[in-house]
This record gives C-alpha cells, sequence and structure tokens, in this order.
C-alpha cells in the first residue's frame, strides 16, 4: 500500500514579488513551503480549514481555481511563482495561511477553530442568540482594487487588494506597476492571524482601552516576522549579511516590504529593528526611550511597541545562545575576523536563531490562553508570557523570561497588581478556593464530563458541536443534564466568595449595576456568558505532558457614573446616558486533576477595582467627547471604526479601515 506524504510542497515567495527582482535577494526569496498534506483538498485550494474563492468583483471576474492535486502541479511543487497567474496567486495565500495555521496549533496544543456566527434561532419565546459554526475561512485574492487588505469577521473571510504602485522614489520600483497584497508573506500571515485570534478571543474588537486594537495588530505583525526564522535559507543568508548580528538592518526584521515602498515609503511598511529617516535618508536603529507608551495612542504605532519588545527579547535571548560559538570563532575576543563568516559557522548561528524564534513564537502564541478574555493590554500579555512559560518550562536556563521583562521595562510597561518586577511576582499564582465547595463541586463534575467526551476528539466540527452543548445546551436529554451556563446560574446565588475570584458580579446588587438578567434559568439570575471552552495538551522541554481546560466567563453591565461633590455614584444605565462596561476572567484547570490553577480576572466593577472601572468609563467618555467635536456620531468612532471604508461598514468591519492606506 503507498504512503501518503506528510507534506505538500507548493512554491512561493519568502516574503513578496519585489525581492525577486534584485540580484542579492533573488535566490533567497524563492523557496518552497511545506504544508500538511490535505487528503480531501479540492481545487480552489479549498479544504478543511480555508476555501480559497477567486471572484474580482472590480471586473466582474471568475478566475479558475488550481487544482493542486492535478499530477502535473504535483509534480513541480505547485505553479511557477508569477505575479501575473491567478492561479498562483491562489497558491500562495493557502500556503502562507495554512503555515501560519500550523504554528498556532503547535503552540496552542489544539485545533484552530474560527469565529462563530453569530445568529439568531427561533425558539418557544422568540429569538435566541445561537452560535454557528464555521468550518472555513474564506479567502479572496482579487477582492478589491485598494491598498488594501483585511480580515472581515462579518464574513468570516479574508480580502486581498491589488492597485497601481505609487513609490517616492523610483528606483526603489516600477511606477504604475501593480501590486498584490496576497503575494506578501507578511500581510497573508498577518491577516490570518487576525481571523485566528477573533476565534481565540472576540471581545478583542472592542476598544476597551488603548491597547486592544494595538495588541491585535502587534501580534499579528509578530507572527509574520518570527515566519521569517522558519525559511532556512533565509536565514542563514541574512547572518552571513550581518555577520551574525541580527539586530543589524536585514531582512528578517521588516514587514511588507513591497507594499510600503508602493504607497509611497521608502522602505517596508514596518521595521521592528529600525527606521528610515527621512532627513537624512537612512536607516536608523530603534532605541526605546521609555516614553512611548506613555504617549503614542495610533493602534499600528502603540502596536509597533510590543512588536519591538518583542523582537528586541529575542535578539537578547539569540545573543546569549550563540556568545560561546562567537568567542570559539573569534579567539576569545569577542570579534570577528574580516571577511565572509565560514559556513559551519553561518549554519550553527542560524540553528540557534531558528531555535530561538521558535521558542519565541510558541511562547506568544501558548500566552494566549492565558490572558483576559477582554479589555487586555501589554502589561497582561507580559504577566501571561511570564505564567505560561513557567507552566511549562521548569527551569529557564538561557533567561527567556528575564529577557522579556528587561525588554518590556525598556519601554515602560509594566503590569498592574504586582509589587516587584520579578518573573515569580509577575506570574500569576495559583488563588484560594476556600469556600467555594459548592460552585466547584458544579464546575469540577462538568469539566469531568466534558473532558471525558472531547479527550480523544480530534474532528473540529465535533469538537465544536461537543463543547456548544456543553456550555448551553441540554446534552443528556434523557437524564436531563444541562450545560455549564445554566448549571452556575442556579448555583451562584449571592456568591460572594466566586465573585471575589472572577470579578464578575454575582451576589446582591447586581441589577443595581445595569447587569441583565438570564429569566429563562431556575432562580433568576445575573446574566453572564461562557465566551469560550477550550482542552489544551502540550509538551515542555522535558518531555511532559501538561494537560489544561481553559474556560472563560464575560458580563456586562450598563452604568451611569455620577460625580457630586467630590463623591462618585454609580447607577444602572437606563438612559442615552449609559456607558457599556466589560468584566471577564479566564479559569484554568489541570485536566488531570481538574485543580483550579490560575484565575486571570478582568473586574467589572467591584470595591477593589472601582477606581480602574471609573477610569476605563473617563477614557470612554473622552472619545465619546472627540466624536462630538469633530463630527463623528457612534458609528464613525475612529477607535471603533478600524478597518472599514464608511461608517456603516465601519461598525461591522473592526479591521478594515485600520487598514486603509
Amino acid at each position: 500500500m503507498t504512503k501518503k506524504p506528510a507534506y505538500r510542497k507548493l512554491r512561493g515567495y519568502a516574503f513578496d514579488p519585489s525581492l525577486s527582482l534584485k540580484i542579492d535577494t533573488a535566490l533567497i526569496n524563492d523557496l518552497t513551503y511545506k504544508v500538511l498534506w490535505e487528503e480531501n483538498l479540492q481545487p480552489g485550494p479549498s479544504g478543511e480549514y480555508i476555501e480559497v474563492i477567486d471572484i474580482d468583483p472590480t471586473v466582474n471576474k471568475f478566475y479558475s481555481p488550481i487544482d493542486l492535486n492535478h499530477p502535473h502541479i504535483l509534480a513541480q511543487d505547485g505553479v511557477d511563482p508569477s505575479t501575473s497567474n491567478p492561479q498562483f496567486h491562489q497558491q500562495m495565500v493557502y500556503a502562507v495561511a495554512m503555515t501560519t495555521i500550523r504554528n498556532f496549533e503547535s503552540g496552542l496544543g489544539r485545533p484552530v477553530l474560527w469565529s462563530p456566527r453569530r445568529i439568531k434561532k427561533a425558539s418557544g419565546d422568540g429569538f435566541k442568540p445561537f452560535d454557528e459554526y464555521v468550518p472555513t475561512l474564506r479567502i479572496y485574492p482579487h477582492a478589491i482594487r485598494d491598498a488594501n487588505a483585511y480580515y472581515s469577521p462579518q464574513k468570516k473571510a479574508l480580502l486581498f487588494g491589488y492597485f497601481t504602485a505609487r513609490p517616492a522614489n523610483v528606483t526603489l520600483q516600477m511606477p504604475d506597476s501593480m501590486t498584490f497584497t496576497c503575494l506578501s508573506h507578511d500581510i497573508i500571515a498577518h491577516e490570518t492571524t487576525h481571523a485566528i485570534l477573533d476565534g481565540l478571543h472576540r471581545k478583542y474588537t472592542e476598544d476597551t482601552n488603548a491597547d486592544v486594537l494595538a495588541f491585535h495588530e502587534a501580534f499579528a505583525d509578530i507572527i509574520a516576522l518570527f515566519q521569517h526564522f522558519t525559511f532556512p535559507d533565509v536565514l542563514k543568508n541574512q547572518i552571513a549579511a550581518t555577520r551574525g548580528d541580527l539586530a543589524a538592518q536585514n531582512q528578517l526584521g521588516k514587514l511588507a516590504q513591497e507594499f510600503g515602498v508602493a504607497i509611497g515609503n521608502y522602505g517596508a511598511l514596518r521595521d521592528a529593528i529600525g527606521y528610515y529617516d527621512k532627513e537624512t535618508r537612512q536607516w536608523k536603529i530603534k532605541e526605546p526611550t521609555g516614553l512611548e507608551y506613555q504617549t503614542i495612542t495610533d493602534p499600528h504605532a502603540r502596536g509597533a511597541i510590543l512588536v519591538s519588545a518583542i523582537f528586541e527579547s529575542f535578539l537578547t535571548i539569540y545573543k546569549k545562545r550563540i556568545a560561546d560559538l562567537l568567542r570559539i570563532a573569534s579567539g576569545g575576543t569577542g570579534i570577528l575576523p574580516a571577511g565572509e563568516l565560514h559556513p559551519d559557522l553561518v549554519n550553527r548561528l542560524a540553528a540557534e536563531a531558528s531555535k530561538s524564534s521558535r521558542h519565541v513564537l510558541n511562547m506568544c502564541i501558548r500566552a494566549l490562553d492565558y490572558c483576559p478574555p477582554v479589555d487586555i493590554s501589554f502589561g497582561d500579555f507580559l504577566r501571561a508570557l511570564i505564567t505560561a512559560d513557567m507552566d511549562v518550562v521548569v527551569e529557564d536556563s538561557f533567561d527567556y523570561r528575564l529577557a522579556f521583562i528587561d525588554s518590556f521595562r525598556r519601554r515602560g510597561i509594566y503590569p498592574t497588581g504586582i509589587k516587584q518586577l520579578s518573573a515569580e511576582s509577575i506570574a500569576f499564582s495559583t488563588p484560594s478556593t476556600k469556600g467555594l465547595s459548592e460552585i466547584f463541586k458544579v464546575i469540577t463534575k462538568f469539566l469531568r464530563e466534558y473532558r471525558a467526551e472531547i479527550i480523544y476528539t480530534n474532528n473540529r466540527s465535533e469538537i465544536f458541536d461537543i463543547t456548544r452543548k456543553f456550555i448551553t445546551g441540554l446534552y443528556d436529554a434523557e437524564k436531563k443534564i444541562y450545560g455549564l451556563h445554566r448549571r452556575l446560574n442556579v448555583k451562584f446565588e449571592r456568591s460572594i466568595g466566586f465573585e471575589q475570584l472572577t470579578g464578575l458580579m454575582f451576589s446582591n446588587g447586581w441589577e443595581e449595576l445595569g447587569i441583565g438578567t438570564s429569566h429563562a434559568y431556575e432562580g433568576k439570575g445575573p446574566s453572564f456568558f461562557v465566551q469560550s471552552l477550550h482542552l489544551a495538551s502540550r509538551v515542555g522541554p522535558d518531555g511532559k505532558q501538561r494537560n489544561q481546560i481553559i474556560l472563560c466567563l464575560v458580563q456586562e453591565a450598563k452604568i451611569i457614573v455620577e460625580k457630586k461633590d467630590g463623591h462618585t455614584n454609580i447607577i444602572a444605565g437606563k438612559s442615552g446616558k449609559s456607558v457599556t462596561i466589560t468584566g471577564g476572567c479566564t479559569l484554568i484547570f489541570d485536566l488531570d486533576t481538574l485543580d483550579l490553577k490560575y484565575a486571570i480576572s478582568k473586574p467589572l466593577l467591584d470595591v477593589a477595582a472601582l477606581s480602574k472601572g471609573i477610569h476605563r468609563l473617563d477614557e470612554r467618555r473622552a472619545i465619546q467627547q472627540y466624536n462630538h467635536q469633530h463630527g463623528f456620531n457612534a458609528r464613525d468612532n475612529p477607535f471603533r471604526a478600524y478597518f472599514s471604508t464608511g461608517a456603516e461598514n465601519a461598525f461591522n468591519e473592526p479591521f478594515c479601515f485600520l487598514h486603509t492606506h
């Protein structure tokens, strides 16, 4: 019997077409992607995760879908790279998107699921919201005639544009040449990451603080950047060119070079290491001042702060890992001899760079499970990074965690709620569940049942269906066993302890804070929803497997804050002056023991978080005041309307306007 191949090899660009037109980068830009083999891949390509649909509405044309199973195409590792062949465009988006998905699944320890489609379904007493499974993310390589590309949460699709280049310097790119965003590795990886992140944390598209949208942008850039280090030939070439100094100007730290030049920049769209000085027309390395985080609010520029912090952490780790190699190669002086580096040294340096980048990439992806489900800040992400790494890696021999803490400190990014800047203080601690035995009996019994049914399930649609019924449904009609939402709603009954643990409101007075009522359940309790429920299985460097269940709870309130005579009053929002605030908590359980390991909370509005809650409301009111002064209405809110081109689309498409150039 013939054994099926493990991978499907597909040719593409490491960066974008522009580098294939330059003598010094042409050889490294053409590479072959190794994509996990899909047995039932259909023309498009259309597979388990993504579906490429090549319709160009600007010219009312449908391009024939590529069949990657055709013998001629299989024999030559896909069609030849070409800017003029739509079938290569289809091949390119498929190869990069699947590579990005594979990296996420490796870090998360579970299959990637897209954000469900929220619909209203008829029930006995009207219509109720219902999460509909989305099997594939649709990708449109030629969706718009514009210098833009974005992920659409409404369409569950990636839309790529193409446009005529207008370079500021004609020596960098030919004027009026056609630029296709679907041929840029960085743009494809960036947009695919937006879609995956939306499937993990759907509330991260809400502008509850200045970091939220910036985090979405930064994380998408981080994934695109570190995927550069998975290309061996590119990595070796750049290490040889920089003589091992990856902090110097090189291709690995740049994003969307062709796109940046085409829209009038003098270089890449973004650069994690340095920037192009327009006055001196020279590239300069970025040196943090410590004031950026306090002064920059634009989501792209603010996101760049986080990207540079992560990239600096990587460089610190890389330098520590190669210190012995440089000592040997330089005879202990630390100064390498003149001339080209020996190929063996280049290979060893590349191996250490690849290993370091893979570790950093996995750390960043793993940390997503340790973040609060709402209102994320850069400080929260640092705490998540450190906690997730301490969970999997017991001994930090290369000081990875210290490298992250130091790079965040140099940019003035500090987590809240800690007294010392050490890994042990930054990491979340295991909370006490004293006095919560009744509620945790309900939760652990539920988790035991959930674990038994899902632990050996790998099919994505089955995982979604099982998880949905365990969250909300009646999943055993004969025994009348209900999902977690109903069980918790019955058991909350003025639970002060659970309120303190999660930061949500379940005791007396929740109605006075504008929290809705769950009428459908016994005893009518405060409304909340289980945003997500995941099972994760990860293997650490010691070979041990860590199995966890991650549960996210979210609650909303409509409140009015009144300040009179130096006192602050908070009342339920029953007028047009009300503001919606959101709180949430991520609960992480050990799968084997079902013990609670972490409770990562963003309080809704408890006593301890009152000042912060008011600060968040003041931020929102400042945004509203800005809108009023500048003639924007709610749907034109520039903080909410990112990635859109019109008021109506702005409200529904939070990923369009921000990518408009």
